[in-house]
């Protein structure tokens, strides 16, 4: 099939769809060249430790975006020696100090947000107000680390062996270097707002980007230096992810990875063989639960949001709907109205209710998974045609029922704008269902109940749950713990767990007047049997 054909085949399935084919950018927006300019990149670039040349692209048109500098092994570890140079002044500076520089921060990524949201947009392919959730949740990061890190990371009194005469604090002292895996669906937010609280914490960060994204981080990286962050704290390099972050691996303190079940096992075995820690985001599968009592429309309205936000190329996005039978019709009838009116589109303006997916591999699971899934008997609702007219690797938001094992789309994560939509009529069996994947990292209950909702969300194996919303409420709650169960991953991000990560726990006991052995004639009979009655009468006292 010529482009032409193509162009046109698509055009004409979009319109028996009903999903909206218009794409054109509005008279006036801003070019990849208008943005990506050498100077940018020059400026960017300074400092990044890379002895060869790489390029990355743009989604929206396939064309190359910039040309970046390219990490051997030895420049990985050059960037690791300066960054433990430069963390070890970093680390004798106040906590305050550090913790001033992310509100510095916070308040620059707001002022200057239009600069990134161009570049984010030109990076991955989504749509301007997709771009600009990653804008609000590094800000919210930056605020919270900001404001409470030094409450995390002062030290605290523990009651010691013997009141009184044991004084026992426990300190939390920086690991090191951290090395981060950072990927490409949230190129803002899954890299530096990762390392936030690793720099507030004394750490130095060696982080690897994508490359198709780097450009991004690179600008958080600069606007960081900015904000007073020392410019060797924060080391980049690029490059082939199977020969650069194996090399990150083996020179981190600790490792932060964000990205494939599959890659991050390896990523685990290599930490693990060094013997240091190691924090996973992997894949989802996520259920969303639309009960019987829910809000027909607004759980529609919700299901958009949560299916189709970055084209489905989010960790926690929704890939499986569980819809209760009695409103099951009145439910896929609206959700289906509404994916078909979504609006496509390729400029840096707001407006597009969905952009491109990221690049080739991302179109060819997509496309697998729908053409397998109807090509077994599944039915296909709404969208499920590439749309070349737009961009190379735009593909419309599409809805199927009917969807059975062994489809593919049934178990496997496809990432992209596909959820599935399935039946039941008991809550038992839909939580069953739900959690009969091996991942475990995020899902929704739609309910007007929130007692209900609350009782089928302890049911519920994944890190976070949400109620009549689809991610965001939970990712957002920056004080709690956001991470997943299962193959979705080990440790948290956010909360206290998301920079005590990065600390390493040490105790510090000062005995006081008489030392824990036998002393003041005791003999050790004697001893023994003190130190017992001081426990009995510590237990009564309810003093631990």
């Amino acid at each position: 099939m010529t482009d032409t054909q193509a162009t046109a085949t698509a055009t004409a399935t979009a319109t028996a769809l009903g999903t909206n084919p218009t794409a054109a950018a509005p008279a006036g927006v801003r070019t990849a060249a208008d943005v990506v300019t050498p100077d940018l990149v020059a400026r960017l670039t300074k400092g990044v430790t890379g002895s060869g040349r790489t390029v990355n692209h743009a989604p929206f048109t396939g064309e190359k975006l910039a040309d970046l500098p390219e990490s051997t092994p030895a420049d990985v570890a050059l960037a690791f020696e300066r960054a433990r140079a430069a963390q070890r002044v970093w680390e004798a500076t106040p906590v305050r100090t550090r913790a001033a520089v992310l509100l510095r921060f916070h308040d620059l990524v707001l002022e200057r947000q239009a600069e990134v949201l161009d570049l984010i947009q030109l990076e991955t392919g989504k749509a301007r107000l997709h771009a600009h959730e990653e804008v609000l949740a590094v800000a919210v990061s930056a605020r919270h680390y900001g404001r409470k890190a030094p409450s995390y990371l002062r030290p605290k009194h523990r009651t010691g062996v013997v009141p009184v005469l044991t004084k026992t604090t426990e300190l939390r002292q920086p690991r090191g270097v951290v090395g981060q895996i950072a990927p490409w669906n949230y190129p803002l937010e899954l890299s530096v707002g990762d390392a936030l609280p690793a720099f507030v914490s004394g750490n130095a960060v060696v982080m690897k980007p994508d490359t198709e994204t780097a450009l991004t981080a690179l600008w958080a990286r600069d606007l960081l230096i900015e904000a007073g962050l020392p410019a060797g704290v924060f080391q980049v390099v690029i490059g082939d992810g199977p020969v650069v972050g194996p090399e990150v691996v083996r020179h981190a303190d600790y490792v932060s990875f964000t990205g494939s079940t599959r890659t991050g096992r390896e990523v685990a075995q290599g930490a693990a063989a060094r013997l240091v820690g190691v924090s996973l985001e992997l894949g989802g599968k996520n259920a969303m639960l639309v009960l019987h009592d829910a809000d027909v429309e607004k759980a529609a309205a919700g299901a958009v949001r949560a299916c189709f936000s970055s084209a489905g190329q989010l960790c926690i996005s929704i890939e499986r709907l569980y819809v209760h039978e009695s409103v099951a019709d009145d439910f896929v009838a609206r959700f289906a109205a509404r994916t078909r009116a979504m609006r496509l589109g390729n400029s840096l303006a707001y407006g597009a209710d969905m952009g491109s997916l990221v690049g080739p591999r991302q179109l060819e699971t997509v496309t697998r998974h729908v053409e397998e899934a109807v090509a077994k008997g599944a039915k296909l609702v709404a969208g499920g045609v590439a749309r070349p007219d737009i961009g190379p690797y735009f593909f419309e938001p599409t809805i199927l029922d009917g969807v059975e094992a062994p489809m593919a789309v049934c178990g496997e994560e496809t990432f992209g704008p596909v959820v599935a939509i399935y039946r039941f009529s008991d809550e038992e069996k839909a939580v069953e269902l739900a959690n009969a994947t091996a991942y475990g990292l995020n899902s929704s209950v739609w309910t007007k109940d929130g007692r209900r909702g609350h009782a089928i969300a302890a049911k519920l194996r994944t890190g976070t749950v949400n109620i009549n919303e689809g991610y965001a409420p939970a990712y957002g709650s920056v004080q709690a713990p956001m991470g997943g169960m299962k193959d979705s991953g080990l440790g948290r991000r956010h909360g206290s767990e998301g920079i005590l990560k990065y600390t390493e726990a040490q105790t510090v006991a000062q005995q006081r007047l008489m030392p824990l052995a036998p002393s003041f004639g005791m003999d050790d009979e004697k001893y023994a049997a003190f130190m017992s009655l001081s426990l009995k009468a510590m237990k009564a006292l309810r003093l631990r």
